[in-house]
């Protein structure tokens, strides 16, 4: 993709449908008169009274406790330096919804025209009484050092300069495994800091809590070596002037253990790796380029162990893993300040973290076979779904050991239970979709290439890395969307009218000939048909042309079926097909059968249904709690259709003892857990959050992804195929770029486990 499109895709982002990437919603009920009346006037009142009565009451009527200021005056915004509070608007509600999708935290971005620093800390100051917590962001040194300084001496609630402290906790974890494997000491070793800044400055600092000595450290800024003879020192880089007659990073970092690269790229060369001691340490953390290339350092030095900033490299320092794991659990115990000893638990509760073993959902999510502990993984990966249950108990605890929790916790079993409810699932199974398909993309058939939206979706699978799109349709039509849409990839085109696709278009006739011959079809019928974008895209998957197709978005579902069930026809294990829709919703991901394809089934289909729909949640790592849905409630109707619900869950208890699942359940039943084990605590559901919901019939499944749908704009994945030979997978028609691009996702997945299935039999 070229930087223009870049460019232009990330202004598309920022500014539609939608401006801007937060907003707020109600939490309480607003329909009635009666709810306005408790919302406001007069019903406000009273919490009004009793918070006067009782400041601390506000924790308990407001929204106070979960909500964090971002703030900055857009004095150091990334790398692009001072460009200006309203510039810098887009990076803290960026750094709002990371707040809200990694610890449920409500953050409020806040600009700030100024950059007096007594003016800075005065409007927090006035602010104050909103927020339970301050996230200071993008605010120059030396400036940044004494805001900080000043609000968290002047507030009462978790100040924090995440810029500073965020990369100096999480390069410190880092630090501590790296010393692990290098068999060092932290107060032995000597570290070489490239860079004076304010993460500079916190690092070096947090360095020096965890052991590590002052002598031993050498600090650089743009005019080279902090010595304690240079005049006209701040206050922080005198903190860490060094006495040795030293002027050069090449100087400094001779026989050093640790380089510390906060700076600019490129500024370490191969020639000054090379004189570091053995198992050097080096962290690169300029972005986006480091103060070494990664490859260039590791083809330098067989024996280094390496972080960046980068996502593409083992080892990333990301600051994510830190700031909203820090702020959840100071928020639950409304921590009056963010300290030192609570810093040092979320570094050694991340260090931990990597050293035990991996969920094999991150192995998936990162495209690895197996992250272990050890010179590629020292850190965890942003997307670990274990930091928010380690993390901020970690820092609750010390904030209550060290005197400055308002509201300890007590029982700490149900504290993690409700940070783990926080996570929210609702769009992991996106991301975790997407990385699946990237870590090993496959052919996939386009076979309505020539409509603008799919050749959209292909460009996304495409320069995203989830897919190797063919496009499947007329060329002239594709080769001018892709003009319009400047998607100048290399691209297979293959138009089934040309001549160059007669020679396979005839080899593809006569196989499907061969495979239908004693169903009714002639080798004329046959060609016919090869004509026709759905055989023939079929074909190529069924005769290894392709790993994988999509189709349905311009047509009816129905007539997309027909050549799909001829061609490449149900899996030999069972006996009815069926299709899943994931509902992306806000309490997680929902999967619902059979939505597509079985008009009435029996209840040994139904039975069948789940069973499958069971393997693909857990392809999806969810642990699947399965209600089979009716109109009535265990036993309390003998109705047909009652019955056979309560007849396929007779069978699943029987086949599938492991498996949680039970019915005949009405939905709310299904849905509210609490309702549930009120009145039925026998069920094998009791006490579990129901993920998984399978319908009775067509009618009632297909009506209700619809609705759900279109009621609460909810993102869909599906209908997802089971059953198939092979993995083909079918649109609703008019399906969105985005639902296009989930369902390669989906595609790219089922052909890895495919051949993964196959290799496991050919190695028996």
């Amino acid at each position: 993709m070229s930087k223009e499109k870049k460019r232009r895709e990330a202004l598309i982002y920022h500014a539609k449908p939608t401006p801007g990437k937060i907003k707020i919603v109600p939490t309480k009920p607003y329909a009635t008169q009666r709810d306005l009346a408790l919302a406001y006037s007069p019903g406000v009142a009273e919490p009004c009274l009793e918070i006067h009565k009782d400041v601390e009451q506000v924790y308990k009527y407001t929204a106070k406790g979960n909500i964090v200021a971002v703030i900055s005056n857009g004095t150091a915004v990334l790398g692009l330096g001072d460009i200006g509070p309203e510039a810098s608007k887009p990076v803290m509600e960026g750094k709002s919804l990371l707040f809200k999708i990694f610890a449920d935290i409500d953050g409020i971005d806040i600009e700030l025209d100024t950059k007096d620093v007594d003016k800075f800390v005065e409007t927090v100051k006035i602010m104050a009484p909103t927020f339970g917590g301050i996230n200071l962001e993008d605010i120059k040194a030396p400036e940044a050092f004494e805001i900080e300084r000043r609000l968290k001496e002047e507030l009462n609630i978790p100040v924090m300069h995440d810029d500073q402290h965020g990369t100096a906790i999480i390069s410190a974890a880092a630090l501590l495994n790296a010393l692990d494997l290098a068999e060092k000491k932290i107060e032995d070793v000597r570290i070489v800091i490239s860079g004076a800044g304010a993460a500079a400055i916190s690092c070096s600092r947090l360095y020096r809590s965890l052991g590590a000595s002052r002598e031993n450290m050498v600090m650089l800024d743009s005019k080279g070596v902090i010595r304690s003879d240079r005049p006209e020192l701040s206050a922080e880089k005198k903190e860490f002037a060094t006495d040795r007659k030293i002027d050069t990073l090449e100087e400094a970092v001779r026989d050093s253990d640790v380089f510390i690269g906060l700076s600019i790229a490129d500024i370490l060369t191969p020639a000054m790796l090379k004189t570091m001691n053995k198992n050097a340490i080096v962290f690169a953390m300029a972005n986006p380029n480091p103060e070494i290339d990664y490859n260039l350092a590791m083809k330098t030095r067989k024996d280094i162990i390496m972080a960046t900033g980068r996502s593409d490299h083992p080892n990333q320092v990301n600051n994510v893993l830190g700031f909203p794991f820090i702020f959840r659990g100071a928020l639950d115990v409304r921590a009056t300040k963010i300290n030192e000893e609570m810093k040092m638990a979320a570094v050694k509760a991340l260090a931990d973290l990597a050293k035990q073993p991996v969920p094999e959902q991150v192995n998936i999510a990162y495209g690895e076979t197996r992250l272990t502990f050890g010179r590629e993984y020292i850190i965890p990966k942003p997307f670990d779904p274990r930091l928010i249950a380690e993390v901020p108990p970690a820092v609750a605890r010390a904030a209550m050991e060290s005197g400055v929790a308002r509201a300890p916790i007590a029982d700490w079993g149900r504290y993690r239970e409700e940070l783990l409810q926080r996570s929210g699932d609702d769009k992991k199974v996106i991301r975790w979709l997407m990385s699946r398909a990237k870590s090993m993309p496959k052919k996939i058939v386009f076979a309505e290439a020539d409509q603008l939206d799919v050749l959209k979706a292909a460009q996304i699978a495409h320069d995203e890395g989830i897919a190797h799109p063919i496009l499947l349709g007329n060329r002239k039509v594709i080769e001018e969307l892709k003009e319009e849409l400047e998607f100048d990839a290399e691209i297979p085109i293959i138009d089934q009218y040309e001549e160059d696709s007669l020679e396979k278009r005839e080899a593809y006739a006569r196989s499907y000939w061969e495979l239908r011959q004693r169903k009714g079809s002639t080798l004329y019928n046959s060609r016919s048909k090869m004509r026709e974008r759905n055989y023939f895209g079929a074909m190529m998957v069924r005769e290894g042309d392709a790993d994988g197709m999509i189709s349905g978005y311009s047509r009816s579902y129905s007539s997309v079926v027909k050549p799909i069930f001829e061609v490449i026809g149900r899996a030999s294990e069972v006996s009815r097909a069926a299709t899943v829709h994931v509902m992306i919703t806000s309490r997680g991901p929902i999967f619902l059968a059979d939505t597509s394809l079985n008009i009435d089934p029996t209840a040994e289909e139904l039975a069948e249904i789940t069973r499958m729909t069971a393997n693909l949640a857990r392809a999806f790592n969810f642990e699947p709690n399965i209600a089979l849905l009716s109109y009535a409630n265990f036993g309390s109707s003998e109705h047909p259709r009652a019955v056979k619900v309560r007849e396929a869950i007779r069978i699943l208890h029987e086949q599938e003892p492991d498996l949680v699942v039970d019915g005949e359940i009405q939905t709310d039943f299904a849905l509210n857990r609490k309702l549930r084990q009120s009145q039925f605590p026998f069920s094998k559901l009791a006490g579990k959050n129901v993920n998984t919901l399978v319908f009775p019939n067509l009618e009632s499944a297909n009506i209700t992804y619809k609705l759900i749908k279109e009621l609460q704009a909810t993102d869909t994945i599906g209908p997802i195929m089971l059953g198939l030979r092979r993995a083909v997978h079918i649109l609703q028609m008019g399906a969105s770029v985005e639902e296009i691009v989930n369902m390669t996702a989906v595609a790219v997945i089922d052909a890895q486990e495919r051949e993964k299935r196959r290799r496991a039999k050919r190695k028996k």
